[in-house]
């Protein structure tokens, strides 16, 4: 709102300064710190209007050192990370900017998922929460929405052929820039370490004929859009166990997802550093920046000891936002590298129920590969053994 505020003050009265919203490192400075303050600054107090309402955490028991203190923290704490990412976005960013309304759409999207399935949790009192499979349903949803989007909305374009000319002014022999290029709508991502690193998933339909490879094609990209954001999100959701994990190791990933995003959205840094140019996608710089700010100030609260944690509301969101994020930049396949922690606990979980229900079947008894999952550095020693 204030972006669109202050350009049109300055293309109508001029307004002196009013040109600075312009400038996407400004923006970007002005929503991590407003996100941070935000996050320090209610969420004190979105902290006590949730004891007050008794909305704690019922911890398991499983004889984890330090676990019972933790019982009654109050949770829905990713109430804070939505509230310090929407503000600052809504009030800096380009709302006009097909890449900032997806960002948006997916984080109310899986906001409103995870909240419902801690209110299932919390005040119907059901420790099972939203169904499972209601939330594979709503992650797949968006999964579908995010990708058709990216399929079919002709704004969404990559650039082909970068040239650029030098021209000297004749007037003042001043030096002008020109940058000209093709954009492509397709589905082209980016292979990381490689220096002809363009892949098109339209090499996966090439067994189809030419008149359905298009559209096996963009089925394709759809489904592995959905992938990615169902198995980040709950990858995500999975992470969020130890005080600060999750928020912390999101925190670095806004970090380099941002510095992405700028660089991708730059017509003049994107083909000097040999990256994939995407027009309009460096307004999600505004983004990342904001989104960073939230998770730095939840991690104020959630650092051990916690004194929040943030629930599906905000493990949910997070997992989803990063999916997403590096959907829309192309950078999808870098994610394995970026998200090595979500990757290895989801990994964990999957690995220990399958083997569980593979002996059950097998053998009538079920049997683990890990002592437990996710992974935890804080298995009981008089349990387990160790020093």
């Amino acid at each position: 709102m204030l972006y669109h505020l202050f350009d049109y003050l300055e293309s109508h009265y001029n307004l002196w300064g009013a040109g600075l919203m312009q400038y996407l490192t400004f923006r970007s400075a002005l929503a991590i710190i407003l996100a941070l303050l935000i996050g320090t600054i209610t969420g004190r107090k979105i902290i006590n209007y949730l004891r007050r309402k008794q909305v704690g955490e019922t911890v398991r028991e499983l004889g984890l050192e330090g676990q019972s203190a933790k019982s009654g923290t109050p949770t829905m704490g990713g109430l804070i990370i939505l509230l310090s990412i929407l503000v600052p976005i809504v009030l800096l960013g380009d709302l006009t900017n097909v890449y900032i309304q997806l960002m948006i759409f997916a984080t109310i999207w899986l906001g409103v998922l995870g909240f419902l399935d801690d209110y299932i949790k919390v005040f119907k009192k059901n420790k099972k929460g939203l169904n499972g499979w209601f939330k594979i349903v709503g992650q797949v949803g968006l999964g579908i929405i995010i990708g058709s989007v990216m399929c079919f909305d002709q704004n969404i374009v990559v650039a082909d052929k970068i040239e650029h000319t030098v021209e000297v002014s004749p007037e003042d022999n001043s030096v002008n820039n020109i940058y000209t290029y093709s954009a492509v709508h397709g589905a082209d991502t980016t292979v990381p370490f490689f220096k002809n690193n363009t892949f098109d998933y339209s090499l996966m339909a090439e067994w189809a004929s030419d008149e359905a490879k298009n559209t096996v094609t963009w089925v394709i990209y759809i489904l592995m859009a959905t992938l990615i954001i169902t198995f980040i999100s709950n990858c995500a959701n999975l992470t969020d166990g130890l005080d600060g994990l999750s928020t912390g190791v999101s925190a670095i990933i806004a970090l380099v997802l941002g510095i992405f995003a700028y660089v991708s959205g730059s017509v003049v840094y994107a083909p000097y550093l040999d990256i994939m140019y995407i027009p309009g996608s460096a307004e999600l710089t505004v983004f990342a920046a904001a989104f960073m700010g939230a998770l730095i100030g939840f991690l104020w609260y959630n650092s051990h000891p916690a004194q929040v944690f943030m629930g599906d509301t905000g493990s949910l969101a997070i997992g989803g936002i990063i999916a997403v994020f590096a959907l829309l930049i192309r950078k999808e396949l870098l994610l394995p590298l970026l998200c090595g922690v979500f990757l290895v606990e989801g990994l964990s979980v999957v690995v220990q129920v399958g083997w569980f229900k593979y002996t059950k079947w097998r053998y009538g008894e079920g049997r683990r590969v890990l002592l437990m999952s996710p992974l935890s550095p804080s298995l009981p020693k008089e349990r387990y053994g160790g020093d």
